[in-house]
């Protein structure tokens, strides 16, 4: 049966806890774990990685050494894998100091999940200016990096909440580069990347994906631009011959309204905004970034930091708790689907 579009089969799965980290600490990072924790309780057990001195006051924790530990702690209390940060966390100003330990802590999550000691990866926002300047974090983001942790492996992005999953095929560049990146190359990457994680992380056996073009109304037979005709075109007819289930190049203004959604399961787009916003129109609180490709589970909430709210007990989890939740079904669904489907070429 198909699940909606942004579901992962029901968790929790057996065996580890997923890993928490905790993201820039002087965000939000800590305050929505520590909700999710409260709000999911013990049916979906997760480790947190991080300085306890950065979680919220009050915060009901106890440290281990490995995640196994966390099983043996009472309900409600958080389980905490300490990582010390050199200088405390102000709320809504990053230290470039604590940059370093903030790329660590994803390195050690990575490592804890590659090893076996956790079932999956969940990431708290990060903040890419003071790692770039505390550490000379040289990535866009958290899936770069990881990409090259695990091997330098193909990822792509893909944003998903219960209505849509999305993924764009150029992600953070400027517009006027969109052209020039979109490659049949590119294309075929992320249609291949998409089509594996479909099968394996959502359990979707014969999935559907439909591939917006790139120019108003699909470029109008070559009226408003060729690219639909030059590049995607001949990479959808090169897929479809080996038997992937493909349509488009579409309309981009007509894919996403309701009925539109319900003849495939996920979208790849061509450009960051044509795809993330009808997905942040959707559902603006409840989406979340999964990294595709990757050997392991990588899942995070969909938005950012959000400094101006701080260390002020206003943080909606509601975004942390689906990420936890789409991780966890993942870590379920490749456990059942066992082996990997062939890497993309």
């Amino acid at each position: 049966m198909t699940r909606p579009p942004g579901a992962a089969p029901p968790g929790p799965p057996p065996g580890p806890p997923l890993v928490v980290t905790c993201g820039e600490p002087a965000g939000i990072g800590p305050e929505i774990a520590v909700k999710a924790r409260d709000a999911l309780g013990a049916g979906l057990p997760f480790v947190w990685l991080g300085d306890p001195a950065h979680l919220p006051p009050g915060t009901d924790w106890r440290a281990i050494a490995a995640p196994a530990e966390a099983a043996a702690l009472p309900p409600g209390c958080l389980p905490v894998l300490p990582h010390p940060f050199p200088a405390p966390a102000t709320p809504g100003r990053p230290d470039p100091a604590n940059a370093a330990a903030v790329v660590a802590v994803i390195a050690r999550a990575v490592a804890l999940v590659q090893q076996g000691a956790a079932a999956g990866l969940v990431t708290a926002p990060i903040h890419k200016a003071a790692l770039q300047e505390g550490a000379g974090f040289g990535f866009p983001g958290h899936t770069e990096y990881l990409a090259l942790l695990a091997g330098d492996v193909p990822v792509a992005m893909m944003l998903a909440c219960d209505a849509l999953r999305v993924v764009p095929v150029t992600i953070h560049c400027p517009l006027a580069e969109v052209p020039a990146r979109l490659t049949p190359e590119t294309l075929e990457a992320a249609l291949r990347v998409t089509h594996a994680a479909l099968i394996r992380d959502f359990g979707l056996p014969a999935p559907r994906i439909a591939v917006a073009g790139l120019n108003p109304h699909a470029g109008e037979g070559g009226h408003m631009g060729r690219e639909e005709i030059t590049v995607i075109a001949p990479v959808l007819a090169q897929l479809r011959a080996e038997g992937m289930v493909l349509s488009g190049p579409l309309s981009a203004d007509t894919m996403f309204h309701a009925a539109a959604r319900t003849g495939y399961d996920a979208a790849v787009c061509m450009y960051h905004d044509q795809a993330l916003i009808p997905i942040k129109t959707i559902d603006f609180a409840g989406g979340v970034n999964v990294t595709l490709g990757l050997p392991f589970v990588r899942v995070s909430p969909d938005h950012g930091t959000a400094l101006d709210i701080a260390g002020q007990g206003r943080a909606d989890p509601a975004s942390m708790i689906a990420a936890l939740r789409m991780a966890a079904g993942m870590v379920a669904a490749r456990a059942q689907d066992g082996p990997a489907p062939a890497p993309p070429r």
